[in-house]
């Protein structure tokens, strides 16, 4: 599981999914989050811009972030 240090109080899904390079571009984060590939904490997500905070667990796919 990877780790991801967030500088400031939350980061949004769909750039998270941008900086760690599992979507290159923000319109292929939207596309991930709005076919419901994207799992927070063990349940599908479908707020692209939700808001992510420390202590949280995204999986899309095979990668896995914590998020620290």
């Amino acid at each position: 599981m990877e780790q991801f240090k967030i500088k400031g109080e939350y980061i949004e899904l769909i750039a998270l999914l941008k900086v760690t390079g599992i979507a290159e571009t923000g319109g292929v984060a939207g596309i991930l989050v709005t076919q419901g590939e994207v799992m927070v904490d063990g349940v599908i997500e479908l707020r692209k811009r939700a808001k992510l905070r420390p202590g949280m667990k995204v999986e899309v796919g095979d990668n896995k972030i914590q998020l620290t």
